[in-house]
């Protein structure tokens, strides 16, 4: 899947991972501005470390096939923070209907029609992802 299928109508610009000038809330493209990108990207860097501490604990214990599932899991939330860092676009402000710049905003319902869009398609995105690293986990010798 490309991050152009992260659009989210054809007023979208086709190539989302700059959606917007910094400090610009753009409904369904950008809902979060440089503060809470650094928050989104030092939790994506602990999800990433955990899902790799956890997936050589499981390795190393040798535990069985089904168990190593759980770095699917853990995989997913660090794609959804990696997500969030790259599009500038927080999945839990647009499930609240928020956006922030400084100071939370409300939005207007067809706004919020269209981070919702944009949220769903992250978390798509995200578990598909996870999905795939827990199946290869589970593969491997």
């Amino acid at each position: 899947m490309s991050l152009s299928a992260f659009a989210a109508s054809p007023s979208v610009p086709s190539h989302p991972v700059a959606p917007a000038p910094r400090g610009v809330y753009r409904p369904g493209v950008c809902n979060i501005g440089p503060a809470e990108i650094a928050r989104r990207r030092q939790g994506a860097i602990v999800g990433t470390v955990a899902t790799l501490a956890v997936a050589a604990a499981i390795f190393a214990l040798g535990l069985p096939h089904p168990v190593r599932l759980v770095v699917g899991l853990l995989a997913a939330g660090a794609i959804t923070g990696w997500l969030q860092v790259i599009l500038r676009f927080c999945v839990g402000f647009a499930k609240l209907g928020v956006f922030n710049f400084g100071e939370l905003g409300p939005m207007e319902s067809a706004a919020h029609r269209a981070d919702l869009r944009r949220a769903g398609l992250m978390i798509g995105a995200s578990l598909l992802g996870g999905l795939l690293i827990g199946l290869v986990a589970v593969l491997l010798p």
